[in-house]
């Protein structure tokens, strides 16, 4: 697939400077533009990292949280719980995996009416092979050195925390 031309000049500062003519500096609309547009470019090149693999981003972060967890194995709710996802989008994620062989599903013997999603070794075998390779381009991230990625991280995190994705330590 060719790349897009670049246009000549920032659409995003073009934007900034006719929203100050019409309606004043207002500067969160060119950030959240700029991070918006991010979110597009990196979920592209990760995606298209994770693809051969027959994941997408998504999947792939359900597998990693499998891999994480002491058994290899957690509760369906709990995985919406821990990737601040719908129920209905677990589902889908994780109906998706077993379909590939990745994960099984098994009743929760500790929730009569819960379901528990198994990585299976195919799965691990995929994580951790697709997880080489995203590290390989830094998660799309390799125009900034490790410093300037985990100051995107504190920056962001003000934002993560007041939306309540977690209790502040």
């Amino acid at each position: 697939m060719p790349k897009p031309l670049s246009l000549p000049f920032d659409p995003i500062a073009r934007a900034d400077e006719l929203w100050k003519q019409r309606w004043g500096n207002v500067p969160s609309m060119a950030a959240i533009t700029s991070i918006m547009r991010a979110q597009q470019i990196l979920l592209a090149e990760v995606d298209a990292v994770v693809k051969p693999y027959g994941l997408t981003f998504a999947r792939y972060e359900a597998l990693v949280l499998l891999t994480f967890s002491k058994a290899g194995e957690l509760p369906m709710s709990k995985i919406g719980e821990r990737l601040m996802v719908h129920p209905t989008s677990v589902t889908n994620t994780v109906d998706r995996l077993v379909k590939s062989g990745l994960v099984a599903k098994r009743p929760n013997p500790n929730d009569g009416r819960g379901t528990l999603a198994v990585i299976t070794d195919k799965g691990r075998e995929v994580v951790d092979a697709a997880t080489r390779d995203l590290m390989a381009m830094d998660f799309g991230l390799g125009v900034y050195d490790a410093e300037e990625c985990r100051e995107i991280f504190a920056m962001l995190r003000p934002l993560r925390i007041a939306a309540h994705d977690f209790d502040e330590e």
